[in-house]
């Protein structure tokens, strides 16, 4: 995990704002050009608050010292509706509880490494990316993305160049109501571009919450290798986890409400997520219009070789399906799932698809295009939680019913060990487990 060397704790400042000595550990001050000063002058280890009200500036205050804390006076109450701030050539800078309204801006350019970006509220349309990351090492943490219409995404990875910010850890934080209306272009992540989709990231995205992501049909969407997506949840979003492109990725344990997975590329593992979805196209299997995508192919990637095991999938009609195209999923796995739908098939895999099925647990359907040899048709009695998640129940047929070997899989999505033969689905039995999906309450500026 990514920490700052900065303390985040809240702290008391006096009624009005005095000079304090340079050396001091807190330094408040009450309007932009004082803040730019304070931070002409600061050492690291200080942490300079600026004063709560709305702040109007010319251009962005500029960041040139490292180590050092930029605070709101309380999170939430320090708005900026122009300037903003601009990150220099600077390592360890903490910015921490502002809101960026009307035109300010907050970017990370790939100079300033192991920047935290913690408690900070983006509102509203931007030209471009709500917030651009550059850097490597970049936390970003407990921000709230809401209510944008334009085109742009909420959150943009990138990298100087031709490269790719490495190890960013997003995470705890909220987006909310992205309403782009067009047909492309309104992410709430982007990690990644698809010109970059060789390079490695190295990210984790996890613990976030997403609601009303419905800016674009993919409300993460990695465009990178060797990225972690796990503990998330999605709620009532048309947008879904995708791994348009890229290698090697993991999406682990997340919890999805009307939304769903679709992946891309090669050699991911896609394990213990929980999807219950009041319609079909629960989990997709991309096709492509490439068998394999070149360094800077836009085009859609044939999956080859990826894992999709252990998950609890629900919904209606084609539960696990395949999109369109000529080039067809390719030594793929769909293992120890439990699938549940309402009628007819409930896996749906184009033909010339070459896909290795076992250990599943079907029910409220068919096996569909699932070969039977799959499969076991069977009442997985999956009972509702005081969480609202289906689990497994006492008796359940999915209990030590797992087949074949997955060595990764050594927890459940609350996450619990599993023990013995792994039980089907997501949900390893267990009369104490309290996962739950994440609410309002557990992210954003104001969660612990």
């Amino acid at each position: 995990m990514i920490r700052s060397l900065a303390a985040v704790g809240a702290v008391a400042l006096l009624s009005s704002f005095v000079h304090v000595p340079a050396h001091a550990a807190v330094v408040g001050v009450s309007n932009v050009s004082s803040l730019q000063a304070a931070i002409d002058s600061a050492r690291p280890g200080q942490r300079l608050v600026l004063a709560d009200g709305v702040h109007v500036a010319d251009q962005p205050i500029k960041i040139t010292k490292s180590g050092i804390t930029i605070a709101a006076q309380t999170v939430g109450g320090t708005v900026f509706t122009s300037g903003g701030f601009q990150l220099g050539n600077v390592q360890h800078v903490t910015i921490e509880g502002f809101v960026f309204d009307g035109t300010s801006s907050l970017d990370v350019p790939a100079e300033a490494q192991a920047t935290r970006i913690t408690r900070n509220t983006y509102n509203g349309n931007k030209s471009g990316a709500s917030l651009s990351v550059s850097a490597d090492d970049v936390e970003i943490d407990h921000n709230t993305f809401s209510n944008r219409t334009s085109e742009g995404v909420y959150l943009q990875i990138t990298g100087p160049g031709s490269e790719i910010a490495k190890r960013s850890h997003i995470h705890h934080n909220y987006f909310y109501n992205h309403q782009f209306k067009g047909a492309n272009g309104g992410e709430s992540i982007r990690l990644g571009y698809s010109h970059k989709q060789s390079k490695s990231a190295n990210a984790i995205v996890e613990y976030n919450l997403f609601e009303k992501a419905d800016g674009d049909s993919e409300a993460i969407s990695i465009k990178s290798s060797d990225n972690t997506i796990r503990f998330n949840t999605i709620r009532d979003s048309k947008g879904y986890i995708v791994l348009r492109h890229g290698n090697r990725s993991t999406v682990e344990g997340n919890l999805l409400f009307n939304s769903g997975i679709r992946f891309h590329g090669n050699d991911h593992k896609i394990f213990n997520n929980y999807v219950e979805n009041t319609k079909d196209r629960a989990m997709v299997f991309g096709s492509g219009s490439e068998a394999d995508s070149g360094p800077t192919s836009k085009e859609h990637d044939r999956p080859d070789r990826v894992t999709v095991a252990f998950n609890t999938l629900i919904g209606t009609g084609a539960v696990v399906d395949s999109d369109g195209g000529n080039f067809k999923p390719k030594d793929c796995v769909l293992a120890n799932n439990i699938i549940k739908g309402s009628s007819g098939g409930v896996v749906s895999m184009h033909s010339g698809s070459t896909v290795k099925y076992e250990g599943n647990v079907i029910w409220g359907g068919t096996g569909g295009s699932m070969p039977s040899s799959g499969y076991k048709s069977v009442d997985p009695k999956l009972a509702k939680d005081a969480n609202g998640l289906f689990r497994l129940a006492s008796g359940s047929p999915a209990i030590d019913a797992s087949v074949g070997t997955y060595s990764y899989v050594t927890r459940d999505f609350d996450p619990q060990a599993r023990s013995g033969k792994p039980d089907v689905g997501a949900d390893e039995y267990s009369t104490s487990a309290t996962r739950k999906p994440l609410t309002k309450a557990d992210v954003g500026v104001s969660a612990p």
